[in-house]
């Protein structure tokens, strides 16, 4: 099969069949994520971004094309020797009952883990570092079943961070944290991509999204509609396409990225009313 991957890209997918049973989710999509790159996906809910994010960690095998990881597909590639390359944060994981963070985050250097190779002190140190990136350190002996819904998130998060693995894919990674953590989170996802990183993110936050990616890929019905840099895609006509939202779009007064106003037409009618 002739590959459609960027010279630099170490994961792409070559025109995919996506499905779930009898269902077809995506047809011929490609994509290639750039080495280093803080690509961010978004689009309407069930246009199959979640789907695209499970084939590129090898979660669901395509019906047809390839994921290619490192000039190898996905598939061919043991489970660990993916895990120690990729990192993966799914919707709505479960930690098993009675775990304390500490040991679950912990369950991030597996990978790492072999016959010759058992636990050292660079995997305490990754856990260590882990933890007090995503502020859970102070949580260690607490079990995962007692937390609030943000701080299991934020220990979920850890276990990836824990993985040092070059490429991270996260799946709403901002789901159920409230906005503080949440600029916390991307603020230090941002710093990871500025050390090399590979980070690819699904967000429902268009504006979060337009400010923190270099490169934004816009679903819709399990196609790709728009991709490249915020600046250069994000326009009003394409969110009405994409989300059906009659919108403005104007400089982020702060970032200088897109911002995305909706019209908001009964609001709207009511305040032109009124400065009448």
């Amino acid at each position: 099969m002739k590959s459609t991957s960027r010279p630099d890209s170490r994961l792409h997918a070559d025109a995919l069949t996506l499905r779930y049973e009898a269902r077809t989710i995506s047809t011929g999509l490609s994509l290639s994520i750039a080495d280093g790159s803080f690509t961010v996906i978004v689009g309407p809910n069930a246009c199959g971004k979640s789907t695209l994010l499970r084939a590129l960690s090898r979660l669901l095998t395509p019906a047809a094309g390839q994921v290619v990881l490192d000039g190898r597909q996905i598939g061919e590639r043991p489970a660990k020797e993916v895990a120690r390359r990729l990192g993966l944060l799914p919707q709505s994981a479960i930690a098993p009952d009675g775990i304390t963070v500490a040991d679950l985050v912990a369950r991030g250097r597996y990978p790492h883990q072999s016959f010759l190779r058992q636990w050292s002190k660079a995997d305490e140190a990754a856990v260590a570092a882990a933890m007090r990136a995503t502020r859970v350190d102070t949580l260690s002996t607490r079990p995962v079943d007692e937390l609030s819904g943000g701080q299991r998130q934020r220990v979920w998060i850890a276990l990836v961070l824990a993985q040092e693995t070059p490429i991270l894919l996260l799946d709403e990674p901002t789901t159920f944290l409230d906005i503080a953590h949440q600029i916390e989170l991307l603020d230090l996802l941002a710093e990871l991509n500025a050390q090399g990183r590979t980070v690819v993110a699904v967000l429902h936050d268009l504006n979060q999204a337009c400010r923190y990616a270099s490169h934004l890929v816009a679903m819709k019905d399990g196609a790709i509609v728009a991709e490249g840099p915020p600046a250069g895609i994000v326009t009003a006509a394409l969110i009405e396409e994409v989300f059906g939202l009659p919108c403005i779009v104007i400089p982020d007064p702060i970032a200088k990225t897109p911002l995305v106003v909706p019209r908001g037409q009964k609001r709207a009618a009511r305040s032109s009313d009124r400065s009448n």
